[in-house]
């Protein structure tokens, strides 16, 4: 099981975390266990090979598995916050800079209605900032996900109770770029 680093108190508390990792994230890995021994993400990218009555729950609970380990990997608020190198070239060339990126994704996060996550995707060689409904996942519409925020509940209710706005802005002082960067550097690679 992915057991993340605890690098994100004061802004989400150990408790939310715990509650996070220990019964939500567990538990679409465990589901997901019992329906197929396959990788999340060979199982999302290959779900045409099982049964169509399995498929629903495969793709949830895989999405379950694949969006929360991005989402949590990428938390560290001893992280570095903004990004650089290829990426930063990236971000300025979609979005004019950081800070207009920041806003948009902000802005696209306070627009999911229900509960999802907000992504920067990468589709086509460019960065994409997209909103996803419950548990799906950027790999199932041929995109390459960088980063998310869990926009469930549970990732913010703790500590944020309906304050949703407040978690989304105190977001990017959790992120760590150094991850994102490097997953942005993997996937320009292929």
């Amino acid at each position: 099981m992915f057991v993340p680093s605890i690098n994100y108190v004061p802004l989400l508390s150990v408790e939310t975390m715990n509650l996070h990792i220990q019964k939500l994230y567990k538990g679409y890995l465990d589901r997901l266990k019992k329906i197929t021994s396959d990788d999340p993400l060979f199982a999302v990218l290959n779900i045409s090979k099982y049964p169509l009555n399995e498929r629903g729950d495969i793709l949830y609970n895989a999405g379950g598995v694949l969006n929360h380990e991005l989402y949590f990997e990428e938390l560290n608020q001893n992280g570095s916050h903004e990004p650089k190198n290829q990426l930063k070239v990236a971000i300025d060339k979609q979005y004019g800079s950081f800070e207009k990126f920041k806003q948009e994704f902000i802005k696209t996060a306070k627009q999911l209605v229900g509960s999802g996550y907000t992504f920067l995707v990468l589709q086509n060689k460019e960065l994409n900032i997209v909103n996803m409904s419950n548990q799906e996942t950027p790999y199932s519409y041929d995109m390459i996900p960088l980063m998310n925020i869990d926009l469930w509940e549970h990732a913010y209710y703790l500590d944020y109770k309906t304050n949703k706005d407040a978690y989304i802005e105190a977001f990017f002082k959790l992120l760590d770029f150094d991850v994102i960067e490097n997953r942005y550097e993997q996937a320009t690679q292929n």
